[in-house]
């Protein structure tokens, strides 16, 4: 039952009315029983006076006895209405100054907690998002009567906002700096070439090219990626082979692997049951992982790609014997714009946003995606898995 009031705004507030009516009845109760024998007294006290004075007698004369008795009675009687009337309105004064003192103090319970959240709402409108509410000592949610959860509630919404004015800021500074970088080196070639320090060489032509085509990549990524996060997609889940994916995006990219010096080896799993994905998303998700091992592995290194099943799901990965990741940095390579190597990922292109998307679509079709590393220098290994059936 006290649990029951502790946590309950409603019990609260009923508990305190309860609480002003008692505290109201005791003091009347209190003030009456004291003043109602001083007031009495005083009233008698006037009669015996008026008695005194010739204007009745204590011993009346037997003819007239009846009638003085008679008289002293009503006498009596009106003193003692007049000293509980006097009582009363005294004592009615003093409860309903107890009474409106403690409705005050309760109603500051009440109504303060409700005041900061205004306050504190206001405060995060004009973009102070540090501003919380304290909730008063207790751990548990469920010790919290409705307006700490509130509060509780309040401080919940007032992270969520700081984290994402957070990213919002870091978005708009990686954003500007990832234009900024290709911009620059347009510039830089145009003004050369304005400026006659550049000959129009074909060689020429193909660098301002190269890096106005890395500028749409990074366009692009960044609107698939505006999707992606604000899942305004969906999925055209058909039957696949997810082999069939595989070689296909093996197939796009032999050449860059042949070129580059770099072993390209394939185990699939013949037995893999075809699953429901995306063809499409399935195939953004591998040109990603398969492309970044290409990217970051070194001439006459290697890399495997591999398939197989475990119980109801298909995992696929991808293993290099590239520059690898520190193992302090493999939470945070799903992180937008983030890299392990900035100098490398700079140089060959890559806009640090591929595997936010990956990890995004993946999870999209109801699978995990993680990466394994012993270190830098000792290669990458990247898994996914999908759902196999229906």
């Amino acid at each position: 039952m006290l649990s029951y009031f502790r946590t309950h705004l409603a019990g609260r507030v009923f508990l305190s009315y309860v609480v002003v009516v008692l505290v109201g009845i005791i003091v009347l109760a209190t003030a009456t029983s004291l003043s109602i024998p001083a007031a009495y007294d005083r009233h008698l006290s006037g009669m015996s006076t008026m008695m005194s004075g010739g204007n009745m007698t204590l011993a009346p004369a037997p003819a007239t006895g009846a009638g003085n008795a008679q008289e002293l009675e009503v006498e009596l009687f009106a003193n003692y209405q007049a000293s509980v009337s006097e009582a009363l309105a005294l004592a009615a004064g003093a409860a309903l100054i107890v009474a409106v003192l403690a409705s005050f103090l309760i109603s500051r319970q009440v109504v303060g907690p409700v005041q900061k959240m205004m306050v504190a709402s206001h405060r995060i409108a004009e973009g102070e998002y540090a501003e919380r509410i304290t909730v008063p000592g207790i751990v548990h949610s469920n010790q919290l009567d409705e307006l700490d959860q509130l509060a509780l509630s309040f401080n919940q919404m007032a992270d969520k906002l700081e984290k994402t004015e957070f990213m919002r800021r870091q978005l708009l500074g990686d954003v500007s700096h990832e234009l900024r970088t290709p911009l620059t080196a347009i510039k830089g070639y145009m003004e050369g070439l304005m400026d006659g320090v550049m000959s129009a060489t074909p060689e020429t032509y193909q660098q301002v090219f190269a890096e106005a085509d890395r500028l749409q990549r990074l366009v692009n990524d960044l609107q698939e990626l505006s999707r992606v996060e604000a899942g305004a997609f969906s999925l055209d889940l058909k039957p696949v082979s997810i082999n069939n994916l595989i070689e296909t995006v093996a197939s796009h990219l032999g050449r860059q692997f042949e070129e580059k010096g770099i072993h390209l080896q394939m185990k699939l799993d013949d037995n893999l049951p075809e699953l429901a994905a995306d063809p499409d998303r399935i195939l953004q998700v591998l040109t990603n992982l398969i492309g970044n091992a290409l990217q970051y592995t070194q001439p006459g290194g290697s890399v495997y790609i591999h398939s197989t099943r475990n119980q109801n799901e298909a995992v696929i990965t991808v293993t290099d014997t590239g520059i690898g990741i520190a193992p302090d940095q493999l939470p945070y390579i799903y992180k937008r714009f983030y890299r392990t190597d900035k100098s490398r990922s700079r140089t060959s292109g890559g806009s640090g946003i591929g595997l936010t998307i990956a990890q995004a679509l993946v999870k999209a079709h109801r699978g995990r995606i993680w990466a394994e590393s012993q270190g830098e220098g000792k290669g990458s290994a990247f898994h996914f898995t999908l759902p196999l059936g229906s």
